[in-house]
């Protein structure tokens, strides 16, 4: 099968995911500044969601990049993991609007963990399919970054019963060790 259908579905639903959350940022009742205060950490929870669904659109738009095709195995694996990409206006939401307590931090944690997990069964999937002597498959390497980011986040989540700040901490150093392009896949793609 073609992946060009997989990549337009993929990028309409990460597409509806950003709009979903914007929609959910709600003005103030107030004129003045001190009316904004209470919304600051909807604000940076919307911004930290924000930014790791441009990094999950960026790293999917790379990888799609190097494949020739697909099978039904990876549609269903891309499906895995557009669906935890989906929760992420509710987890973002929740966070916010409950000011970074700790079950809603540690649930946010748990749909990024998802989420990293679902993205890595879709690039052993892609894998599978395409060879071990595949552009893919030298591209990846031994994905160290996702690695790190697996482990920040089975360490995060319980430390957001400890302090909710270190699992927000975690989750802002996973989005910059991704924020670094990834020039894996560029390295290996013709010119």
């Amino acid at each position: 099968m073609s992946k060009n259908r997989l990549e337009a579905f993929s990028d309409g639903v990460i597409a509806i995911i950003i709009t979903i959350m914007v929609l959910e940022l709600r003005p103030p009742q107030g004129e003045d500044f001190s009316a904004l205060h209470p919304l600051i950490p909807v604000f940076i929870s919307y911004v930290l969601s924000f930014i790791f669904l441009g990094i999950y659109w960026s790293n999917h738009h790379h990888l799609i990049q190097v494949v020739e095709k697909v099978n039904g195995a990876i549609l269903w694996a891309n499906l895995h993991l557009l669906f935890w990409l989906s929760l992420v206006p509710f987890t973002t939401a929740w966070m916010g609007q409950n000011h970074f307590a700790a079950m809603p931090v540690a649930l946010y944690g748990v749909d990024l963990l998802c989420a990293a997990v679902a993205y890595s069964i879709l690039v052993r999937t892609l894998l599978a399919h395409h060879g071990k002597n595949s552009l893919l498959a030298k591209a990846i390497g031994n994905d160290f970054k996702g690695k790190v980011s697996l482990a920040l986040y089975l360490l995060a989540i319980p430390g957001a019963f400890l302090q909710s700040w270190i699992a927000y901490g975690a989750y802002i150093l996973v989005a910059m060790i991704w924020l670094v392009p990834d020039r894996r896949i560029e390295k290996v793609l013709p010119k």
